[in-house]
């Protein structure tokens, strides 16, 4: 028999903005629960969490909590206009945590607690809030984006503190591996409904696809125009999943052909295999070192970045990740060596900062300057499609931004940027504030570019997902470069982690479950065929694709000639089938190719 819940809510309901936003929900924690809570952007969780918190009041519903129990919540954006210190923050209140405990967090987390709190940057504030939390003894701990702003060094030992952590929790995450690592049941708020799992994150996409996939049964017996409106975006996350799984089996193979080019293990520098790799470099650095005061950030640093580079860069904060972007980018200058640019160089920045988001201008305004239609890197979409690709409800065209939710503002300022024309993206913790749809969406978005990205993050699998080359920083000016994500680098940092990584690929950086480069002899002769010539097929497929939305771009066409239309239409439909099921086939014949090649 399941223990008694220590908190619970039972027919929880809230309204906002004229309507309901949660509604019936019931809701069970236990004094061991570890639960991941799952949901889009605006779909309600941060406010689910001052709820079972007791920070905000419900519209109904009855709170249930076993006397005595304590209640902490570390939210995501916490108020500190009121202290002088961060210490002050700290240890707040007259049940705020006793100043020893909040030292001694703090010294584990590398903080400085007497820092000015109107100064203290993002992840010092975020620190002395885990102190707070951390410190106040809790029963139930509420976790709102607890790695946001946190270096490597800093999510490793929260990763730590939380495993041996004795009472319950609930959190609120973009990080997959730290969702996967901690938590043993999932929570999932999805259109108004909360549904439990009893198994953490990593069986969360499983779950989610036979929910998916039962309600797909069902809306085949609606009326075709009512399915159209109301599953759109389940089926559309369904088939990016999908796709995506062929995204990363071609990730490996660019890997694979990266670790060919590179130096010997450990050197800064990527080696040029022939005069064709030359004429496609946008970024070359040679022996670059930069220094302020005393201190050298970077030392002797090598690296040509070729075009289609995806280039991650790590290390904890202060290890000198901004200024290695700042050189690349031209942003600053080396104290020595050189760093060149390809002339043809057109980059976009993309940072949290949200100056373009101004609150009284709608979602048309930010996208298309107030208009139907939008150019995306020279092909002509209308707004409410060009929405509909990055998950927005496109009844949202005339929202005012002020009305959106932190990560719907990040997921906007990416739409926006994302339809520029430029040859270079760099992304500054681009995975801050976004769902895990989103991170989905945006995995695709970057496969998909045709130019170099580079990006800072402290999102391991994110990493994983989507980079060719990692630069790790280790705060002493080195700056090591392995083919491959996050895991590749970390496996080399700490070689006593070794013994877990058995049956990676012996090629630099190759990941344990990236296809083999060699090509075993086993297959039959169409497997053979089909995994050497549906790569080639798919680009075919996508310049098809590129031209029909082309001709569909056109304002008038449906005016002057519904029949063509229609037909363009019906193509387009088909061609994305056609690319889907062969990437589909391409990623069966790599898991092939991987279990005969080891």
């Amino acid at each position: 028999m399941a223990a008694a819940p220590i908190l619970s809510y039972e027919n929880l309901g809230i309204q906002q903005g004229g309507g309901w936003l949660l509604r019936n929900l019931d809701l069970h924690i236990g004094a061991r629960d570890r639960l991941a809570l799952i949901g889009r952007n605006g779909a309600g969780k941060t406010t689910l969490l001052k709820l079972i918190a007791d920070t905000l009041e419900s519209d109904e519903g009855t709170r249930t909590i076993v006397p005595g129990t304590h209640v902490v919540i570390l939210e995501q954006n916490p108020d500190l206009a009121a202290f002088a210190t961060l210490r002050d923050f700290a240890v707040h209140g007259a049940d705020g945590p006793p100043d020893y405990a909040v030292e001694a967090i703090a010294d584990q987390l590398g903080i400085d607690l007497g820092k000015d709190a109107a100064s203290a940057s993002g992840g010092e504030r975020r620190r002395a809030a885990i102190c707070r939390a951390l410190a106040s003894d809790p029963d139930v701990l509420l976790l709102d984006e607890p790695t946001n702003h946190l270096d490597l060094a800093a999510i490793d030992w929260l990763e730590s503190w939380l495993d041996a952590y004795k009472g319950a929790f609930v959190v609120i995450s973009h990080d997959r591996t730290f969702l996967t690592r901690l938590t043993r049941q999932t929570l999932w708020l999805d259109r108004g409904q909360l549904r439990r799992l009893e198994v953490g994150y990593g069986g969360f996409e499983a779950w989610t696809e036979k929910i998916y996939a039962d309600e797909a049964k069902q809306a085949d017996r609606l009326d075709a125009r009512l399915k159209l409106e109301a599953h759109w975006l389940e089926r559309g996350v369904t088939a990016r999943r999908k796709r995506n799984q062929g995204r990363l089996a071609r990730l490996y193979e660019m890997r694979a052909q990266r670790a060919a080019m590179m130096g010997p293990p450990g050197a800064a520098k990527l080696g040029i295999a022939s005069d064709d790799v030359r004429t496609k470099a946008v970024i070359t650095a040679d022996k670059v070192s930069k220094s302020f005061g005393d201190r050298t950030v970077i030392r002797d640093f090598t690296l040509r970045i070729q075009r289609g580079d995806r280039i991650g860069i790590v290390g904890a904060n202060g290890a000198g990740k901004t200024t290695l972007i700042k050189l690349l980018t031209g942003e600053i200058e080396p104290d020595s060596g050189t760093v060149v640019r390809a002339k043809t160089l057109e980059g976009i920045i993309i940072d949290q900062q949200r100056a373009l988001l101004s609150g009284d201008k709608t979602v048309r305004d930010v996208i298309a300057e107030g208009g139907d239609w939008i150019e995306v890197r020279g092909v002509k979409k209308h707004i409410q499609g060009y929405l509909k690709e990055f998950l927005f409800d496109p009844a949202i065209v005339d929202t005012p931004i002020r009305i959106l939710s932190g990560g719907e503002k990040s997921r906007l300022l990416l739409a926006r940027e994302f339809a520029r024309a430029s040859n270079l993206l760099v992304l500054d913790e681009p995975t801050n504030d976004l769902d895990l749809e989103t991170l989905d969406l945006l995995q695709e978005v970057i496969a998909d570019y045709d130019g170099t990205v580079l990006i800072v993050s402290h999102d391991r699998d994110f990493l994983d997902r989507t980079v060719t080359v990692t630069l790790g920083l280790d705060g002493s000016g080195t700056v090591d470069i392995v083919a491959g994500g996050y895991a590749d680098w970390e496996a080399k940092r700490r070689p006593q982690q070794s013994a877990k990584t058995k049956g990676r690929s012996k090629q630099a950086g190759s990941p344990a479950h990236a296809p083999s480069a060699q090509r075993p002899a086993k297959l039959s002769y169409k497997d053979q065929r089909d995994y050497d010539l549906l790569p080639g097929r798919v680009e075919e497929i996508e310049a098809r694709i590129a031209e029909v939305e082309t001709n569909l771009s056109n304002p008038d066409l449906y005016g002057n000639d519904p029949e063509l239309f229609e037909k363009l239409t019906a193509q387009l439909t088909e061609l994305q089938r056609e690319k889907d099921a062969a990437e589909e086939r391409w990623l069966e014949l790599a898991e092939m190719v991987e279990t005969l090649g080891n």
